[in-house]
């Protein structure tokens, strides 16, 4: 079973661990709910009436663990590559994982580009499917966008994140959607 690892847990993170997780990656976030959500007041995000950035996170962060993803209440502090694989150093401790999703705020820019993905006026630079210039890891949310944040754009740059990195562990293009039962 492939790792992935995800630096912050505001929308694009939680949805990425949502997607990964359910479809049986090993999937750990690593943030501390320090997320600009806390601040928000969603009313704009297609299917929610109305509803707090906060609620909004408590909901997601459930939903990502109901299916099997691990939130560690921890600070990534250094990210290198070996080989393959991507070392996270935590004061906790060591993870090796296949693939890192990026999705924090300065912190985890500085983690990215400090192992060569490339930066463009304060932003990640990621193609369509999210990828940064360094293979394996990939950015999506504020760090990709942060003058035009917001949560619906996160929240879907990180689900086309998890459909790539499920892909090209298939080896095929993967799809998530559920069919109701009945």
């Amino acid at each position: 079973m492939a790792t992935t690892a995800i630096i912050g847990d505001g929308p694009a993170g939680l949805s990425a661990a949502l997607l990964l997780a359910k479809n049986g990656q090993r999937t750990i976030v690593y943030a501390q709910d320090d997320t600009l959500m806390h601040k928000a007041q969603l009313h704009n995000y297609l299917g929610i009436d109305d509803v707090s950035g906060t609620a909004f996170q408590g909901t997601a962060q459930r939903q990502a663990r109901a299916v099997g993803a691990e939130l560690r209440d921890e600070a990534v502090e250094s990210l290198g590559a070996e080989g393959d694989e991507f070392v996270l150093r935590t004061v906790e401790g060591e993870q090796r994982a296949d693939a890192v999703i990026v999705a924090g705020g300065r912190a985890s820019r500085r983690l990215a580009t400090g192992l060569g993905a490339q930066e463009s006026d304060g932003a990640i630079v990621v193609d369509a499917e999210q990828r940064t210039t360094v293979p394996g890891l990939y950015a999506a949310g504020h760090v990709v966008r942060p003058e035009r944040s917001q949560a619906i754009i996160s929240a879907g740059a990180g689900a086309v994140a998890a459909l790539d990195i499920l892909s090209r562990e298939a080896g095929k293009d993967v799809h998530d959607w559920d069919v109701p039962q009945g």
